[in-house]
C-alpha cells in the first residue's frame, strides 16, 4: 500500500493505493494541508505545484516526484524539465500508460494545462493558461467595481444583461474558447483533433467536457495513477 497525494494550487487530495484500486482519504485546501495527517507507517508519494509544502513539518516522509525522478514511462528530454510541474509529469505518464498515443491531457484546475505525448512516448510540451477561478479572481482584484462571481456548472447561452451575467458569459465562454483553440492548435501536427485522444482531468473538467465534445472525461484518479507510477508503484 502507498498514499498518493496530488497537491494543487487550491486543493490537495490524498488517496490510498491498495494494489488494485484507490481508496479516498481526504481533500483539503492546500494552505491547510498537513503532511502529519497522512496515515502513519505507510509510504507516501506526491506531486506538488506548491514548493512551500516541501518545507512543512512531516514533509520529509513524502517522496515528491519530478520529471527527473519518475521512471522511464515518458521521455522528457525534449523539454526544459527544470520548470516542468510535477502534476504535468503525472498527467503525461497517465496518458502514456492508459491511452493510445499520440494524446493530449487537458488539466482543468486553478490553471488550465495541456500535456502532449507523441506516439513514441516523447513529451512534446503543451500550454499553461488561467482557469475559470483565476480569471474571476483577476477581474475582481484588478478592477475597482467588478465582483468575484461564484462558479456555475452551466455554460451561458446569451450575452449578459448585467455585470454578473456579463462576467459569466465572458469568462466561461471565453475559457471554453481558449481550451478549444489550444487543443486544436496542439493537435494540428498530429492530424487534428479527430486523430488523437484528448483527455480532460481536474476539478473543473466536467464543465469543459460538457461544452467540448472532443474532450473525454478522465476518471478522478487519472493524475493519481500517474503519480503512483512515477513513484515506482505498479
Amino acid at each position: 500500500m502507498i498514499v498518493v497525494v496530488n497537491i494543487g494550487n487550491t486543493y490537495s487530495r490524498a488517496e490510498l493505493w491498495n494494489g488494485e484500486h484507490f481508496e479516498p482519504l481526504f481533500r483539503v485546501e492546500t494552505m491547510r494541508f498537513d503532511p502529519n495527517v497522512l496515515p502513519a507507517g505507510i509510504p507516501a508519494v506526491a506531486a506538488t505545484v506548491v514548493p512551500e509544502v516541501k518545507c512543512r513539518p512531516g514533509a520529509e516522509r513524502i517522496r515528491f516526484i519530478d520529471a527527473r525522478n519518475c521512471g522511464n514511462f515518458v521521455d522528457f528530454t525534449q523539454v526544459d524539465t527544470s520548470t516542468l510541474g510535477a502534476d504535468r509529469v503525472a498527467n503525461a505518464i497517465a496518458l502514456a500508460e492508459f491511452h493510445e498515443l499520440p494524446a493530449i491531457a487537458v488539466d482543468c484546475g486553478t490553471a488550465i494545462t495541456l500535456e502532449i505525448v507523441d506516439a513514441e512516448r516523447v513529451f512534446r510540451g503543451g500550454a499553461i493558461a488561467p482557469g475559470r477561478r483565476l480569471m474571476r479572481r483577476a477581474l475582481a482584484q484588478g478592477t475597482a467595481q467588478l465582483p468575484e462571481i461564484p462558479f456555475s456548472t452551466e455554460l451561458p447561452e446569451r450575452a449578459g444583461n448585467g455585470t454578473v451575467e456579463s462576467i459569466r458569459f465572458g469568462v466561461d465562454r471565453g475559457a471554453v474558447g481558449l481550451v478549444r483553440e489550444l487543443v486544436e492548435a496542439a493537435a494540428q501536427p498530429y492530424g487534428g483533433v479527430g486523430s488523437m485522444r484528448v483527455i480532460a482531468t481536474g476539478g473543473d473538467a466536467p464543465f469543459f467536457a460538457a461544452a467540448l465534445p472532443f474532450l473525454e472525461l478522465a476518471p478522478e484518479e487519472f493524475t493519481h495513477h500517474g503519480i503512483r507510477l512515477a513513484g515506482g508503484v505498479l
